[in-house]
């Protein structure tokens, strides 16, 4: 499909790689909610893009991120892995990592699923390299623009858009990146009109300020609400290739609640 630089996250995470599968899931992140809906559902494979254990390299991580952690954080954390990992374990699910190849993997990929969902064609391309695209885009004011973004990811969860930069600038292209492959940093030359990055990325006194300060527009939005077409297309893509096989896509899209002072959220 697509060669990626070894070692990968990409493997069984967890689980005995010797079981039938019975009904495939596919999910941005397999948060523990959504592990104990896919059991419910007769889900024993559960494949996904991001990590189970709360850090990149997931059960092969020793020393970075939680694991550098004071130690009541450490300690804390562990106790979380252990707890998740015995349930996995007690319940039989197998979950698959698929990170490096759907980041690249042409067509259904991350970037690609993403700017079609936002309305945006192969055709549109006019600049590119791996995990960026910068898509032509009907010439209209940048914050018409974002409110056209706002209002397609609608449909991911996500309540809005943070927007910085200058709202009446006009926009002829927009720079759409894979996840965190979005820093406007590291893809200036390709010089898109707009760019959009994911909160996971830009800094409040770096990117935005930037953004600010010359008027260049930037759309924030969260890490899942980017990548959920990504793996809706997987989903899609496994049912075409297992065919005699049930695929549950398990939407997500953001990953956090939006809570306002109004009371509206229960």
């Amino acid at each position: 499909m697509v060669s990626v630089t070894e070692p990968s996250v990409d493997r069984i995470v967890i689980g005995d790689p010797d079981t039938e599968v019975v009904r495939i899931g596919t999910t941005w992140l397999p948060d523990w909610d959504t592990c104990r809906r896919a059991v419910r559902e007769g889900v024993n494979l559960l494949i996904v893009h991001e990590p189970t254990f709360y850090t990149h390299w997931d059960l092969d991580e020793k020393s970075g991120d939680f694991h550098a952690a004071a130690a009541a954080g450490k300690t804390a954390y562990l106790k979380a892995v252990d707890d998740k990992k015995k349930w996995i374990l007690e319940n039989k699910l197998v979950i698959i990592r698929c990170h490096d190849v759907l980041d690249k993997v042409d067509g259904f990929g991350i970037p690609h699923a993403f700017g079609e969902f936002l309305g945006y064609k192969k055709a549109d391309i006019i600049r590119s390299r791996l995990y960026y695209n910068v898509y032509r885009q009907e010439p209209k004011p940048a914050i018409e623009v974002a409110q056209a973004i706002a209002r397609k990811l609608a449909d991911f969860r996500q309540p809005g858009v943070a927007f910085y930069g200058d709202k009446k600038r006009l926009v002829d292209s927009v720079g759409i990146g894979t996840g965190c492959y979005s820093d406007p940093i590291e893809f200036m030359d390709l010089a898109p009109a707009l760019f959009i990055a994911i909160d996971d990325v830009v800094r409040t006194w770096t990117q935005t300020v930037y953004a600010k300060d010359t008027g260049h527009p930037l759309v924030v939005i969260n890490h899942g609400t980017s990548e959920e077409a990504g793996v809706r297309m997987l989903a899609d893509q496994l049912r075409k290739v297992y065919p005699d096989k049930k695929v549950i896509h398990y939407a997500q899209g953001c990953t956090y609640d939006w809570v306002t002072g109004h009371g509206n959220e229960a």
